[in-house]
């Protein structure tokens, strides 16, 4: 293993703080706005609440774990879902989703709980990757037709004819689908043929030449970035000032049990950065601080209007290839996304970005996202000539895929990606077979 060129405790000099910090900053910023613009809610917010997420979490894990905490793509459908779709490019309901993230960060703290008292192991047994990878791939190809829907086509105002009406109808337009092939083979480009830094952060380049590329084609309106002032508050929503609390079974079931998931994403991240900088963060300082440091930092996050909170694989990716470990560049990373939510003119520079070039780079990421479960089901020897294996899987996929939903009360519903995880998690542990299982997570 290299040695490291700053070790976890070791301080940077200023010059080395200010740019490894903006070099972590742009790793993560790309995915970080990313998820706000596609669910309806503000990437100022997302900004603001990725740096106080981070610092949090850098504080309960005693500052021995250099992780970034950025907007978790899990969480995109159950949000729209919690909330009631997006209307016009607006959330309708961001209320609802702000307690959903509540929700998760307690359920986190509650699991966090569990694990100091009991251990880790039960944890990973009722999350073995037969469970964990299927409900990955749908929770990348259930956005699929959002991804494909935004790149090629545009909202424009039509004439109902049976009504005399002017509605909003969604068209396919070459130009846009142009702007969105673009931003996707430019991020394709730098995944594959990049090795240096350029490789950590496909997405923010990918976006940045769309985007470009975009203005140059005419499609990008500056009158709001004109207009907005140089500093800016970030759109707070405060639960009982801006809306008001209350907890439902559609958010409930909405968010909640996507935790499975991300659970199984923290602890994949907490191993693959612990042979990153060579370190066991599942014992020290332990799978339930980080967990709660993920927990608290969403928690926090919603408190104030921000989505859901992950440790990024992104960030990891540039700690690997710079060999800069040190936890101070990651609090750097963690101070300037707070100081930029503040800056109205770049927020507005943000909301300017066209929905192709956000349809482009969400084909990209979300078939990753569903081929990261693919990959998980093959590094692990998922063997598909077990029908055991291929029951779970198959049930799992065309449950989230499909949209299935369970409906109680007409106010009390499961659906979806919620759906599949709870009912893969429950055939796992119902079928026979299961001692014979290898899982993912065990260290080797």
């Amino acid at each position: 293993m290299s040695k490291p060129l700053l070790d976890i405790r070791e301080r940077p000099s200023t010059i080395q703080l200010i740019t490894l910090s903006f070099q972590h900053m742009f790793a993560m910023f790309g995915a970080t706005i990313l998820v706000p613009k596609l669910v309806g809610l503000s990437p100022a917010m997302a900004l603001l609440t990725s740096g106080i997420a981070t610092i949090v979490f850098l504080l309960i894990t005693q500052f021995k774990v250099p992780a970034y905490l950025g907007s978790s793509f899990a969480f995109i459908a159950p949000i729209l879902v919690a909330s009631g779709g997006l209307e016009n490019g607006q959330n309708m309901n961001p209320g609802n989703a702000m307690i959903g993230a509540m929700l998760v960060g307690v359920t986190y703290g509650i699991v966090a709980l569990i694990i100091w008292k009991t251990g880790y192991k039960w944890l990973m047994n009722i999350l073995p990757p037969i469970v964990v990878a299927p409900v990955i791939m749908v929770i990348g190809l259930a956005l699929a037709g959002t991804a494909v829907d935004m790149a090629m086509n545009i909202t424009v105002e039509t004439l109902d004819e049976a009504t005399g009406e002017t509605v909003l109808a969604s068209v396919y337009s070459f130009k846009h689908f142009t702007v969105a092939l673009v931003t996707l083979f430019a991020a394709i480009i730098f995944t594959v043929y990049f090795k240096n830094i350029l490789s950590a952060m496909p997405i923010l380049l990918g976006i940045v030449i769309g985007y470009i590329y975009a203005v140059l084609i005419g499609i990008v309106d500056f009158t709001a970035v004109k207009e907005a002032s140089w500093l800016a508050m970030p759109d707070f929503l405060i639960p009982g000032v801006h809306y008001e609390f209350a907890i439902t079974s559609t958010i409930f079931w909405a968010m909640v049990p996507i935790v499975i998931v991300t659970l199984s994403e923290h602890i994949g991240h907490q191993l693959v950065l612990g042979k990153v900088v060579n370190r066991n963060y599942i014992k020290d300082p332990g799978l339930h601080r980080s967990i709660l440091g993920d927990g608290l930092g969403t928690f926090l996050s919603a408190l104030i209007g921000g989505p859901p909170k992950t440790t990024y694989g992104e960030n990891i990716g540039v700690l690997a290839i710079t060999r800069v470990y040190s936890v101070y560049v990651i609090l750097g990373a963690a101070v300037l996304a707070i100081i930029f939510s503040f800056i109205g003119k770049a927020m507005a520079l943000i909301q300017t970005i066209p929905t192709a070039v956000l349809g482009g780079i969400s084909i990209l990421l979300f078939g990753i996202i569903a081929s990261s479960g693919l990959r998980m089901l093959v590094e692990n020897n998922i063997d598909f000539g077990n029908n055991r294996n291929l029951v779970i899987s198959s049930v799992i996929l065309v449950i989230g895929i499909g949209g299935a939903a369970f409906h109680f009360t007409s106010a009390f519903k499961v659906e979806g990606m919620a759906l599949a995880a709870i009912v893969g998690v429950l055939l796992n542990l119902l079928l026979p077979g299961r001692e014979k299982e290898v899982n993912s997570f065990e260290e080797k």
